[in-house]
């Protein structure tokens, strides 16, 4: 079932609006490291992933600090649960790690999707 024409809009426009520690990431994976290839700002039903690794079913998302204030880690909880009811895994990375170490990120992403 494809995800609504609202949560593809909203895809097309984070893909424009990416974040620095986003767009670190992005140009880390978009060169499809190891043969594996990665989506930006990914539309999932009502939501729109970081990024995605279609061949294993990963989602990837890079939480600034807003994700840590009010409600938004119960936000996250139930986002990472519906995924995971139609396969989805998440990955959730701080943006201050990507900010200190993006290569590090990256390949940990790397590791991650190879060994799922």
């Amino acid at each position: 079932m494809p995800p609504p024409i609202q949560t593809v809009r909203k895809a097309r426009r984070l893909r424009r609006e990416l974040t620095l520690p986003e767009v670190l990431v992005w140009q880390g994976l978009r060169k499809a490291p190891v043969g594996i290839k990665f989506r930006r700002q990914h539309p999932v039903g009502p939501f729109v992933l970081d990024f995605y690794c279609p061949s294993v079913k990963a989602g990837i998302e890079i939480d600034g600090v807003a994700h840590d204030m009010g409600r938004n880690p119960q936000r996250d909880a139930e986002r990472d649960a519906w995924l995971r009811e139609r396969g989805i895994r998440t990955i959730r990375i701080p943006a201050r790690d990507v900010l200190r170490d993006v290569d590090g990120v990256v390949a940990a992403i790397v590791v991650a999707c190879r060994e799922r």
